[in-house]
């Protein structure tokens, strides 16, 4: 194995592999219309545009509709950029309501959307480019790819198959799988018997890559932001101050392993 080339390639899956965006605000807002039941089922104009702005603060689905909550709400986007954990609280706790229920209900719609209507929602999903050439180039290669994701696993397998991409549940941790990232990756380290420098992970969450650095024993892994996915310029700037996390460009991440620039642990 050249040492420049990793013998686990990690990927985050929304943000880093597809950009789901309009399908998000879609879903969020089929949701929303369950959870809050609106008078007028059609959204305002520039709910979306906002949604998609504030994208970034998403860690999990549930919070989607309740993001929609928050901006109708009123609450200024910069707020929501800032504070968005204490305001999730606070809209579950003001109205009472449950996570893991608004999940259920927006995996339950999706399924029924993908059900009825596969080629609609496909069409609401957009692969950034060159990431399925370099997915599959991988695959052919000797480093293990593996898909560590917030979304289901199922929905994740059904969008790369449309693309000839075709991976086993082996190889993709979806939210089912219910644990932390930096846990799965410890899990894989120790499966395949290598040390953590071999592991490179591309996340496009900088939280995510900060909380796995706090793991002593991950410290070596390869932790790289992908600018085209859902962060924001103060996050990119983190970033690149950050002597452990590696700022990936989309043309960056296309090229050769070889030709990233990657950073010491």
């Amino acid at each position: 194995m050249n040492a420049n080339s990793p013998k686990i390639l990690a990927l985050d899956f929304d943000g880093v592999i597809c950009d789901g965006l309009i399908e998000y605000f879609e879903v969020a807002w089929r949701t929303y219309c369950q959870v809050w039941l609106p008078t007028n089922e059609t959204p305002p104009d520039v709910l979306a545009s906002k949604f998609y702005r504030l994208r970034p603060v998403i860690e999990t689905g549930w919070e989607m509709p309740v993001l929609i909550r928050a901006l109708l709400e009123e609450i200024v986007e910069e707020k929501i950029l800032q504070e968005w954990g204490s305001i999730v609280k606070e809209i579950l706790l003001k109205e009472n309501l449950n996570f893991k229920e608004i999940g259920t209900k927006l995996d339950k719609l999706r399924d029924e959307w993908i059900a009825t209507d596969l080629d609609g929602w496909l069409s609401l999903h957009k692969f950034y480019p060159g990431v399925i050439e370099k997915i599959k180039a991988t695959n052919a290669s000797s480093t293990k790819l593996y898909i560590i994701t917030t979304k289901e696993g199922r929905f994740v397998q059904k969008l790369l198959q449309q693309e000839d991409v075709y991976l086993t549940s082996e190889v993709i941790f979806g939210k089912e799988v219910k644990r932390p990232k930096y846990e799965i990756l410890r899990e894989l380290i120790k499966l395949h018997n290598i040390t953590a420098d071999a592991v490179w992970f591309v996340e496009d969450r900088l939280k995510t890559l900060q909380v796995v650095d706090k793991q002593i024993d991950l410290q070596q892994v390869k932790l790289f932001l992908a600018d085209w996915g859902y962060n924001t310029p103060s996050e990119k700037v983190t970033a690149q101050n950050d002597p452990r996390i590696q700022l990936l460009s989309l043309s960056e991440f296309a090229k050769d392993f070889s030709e990233w620039i990657v950073v010491s642990g």
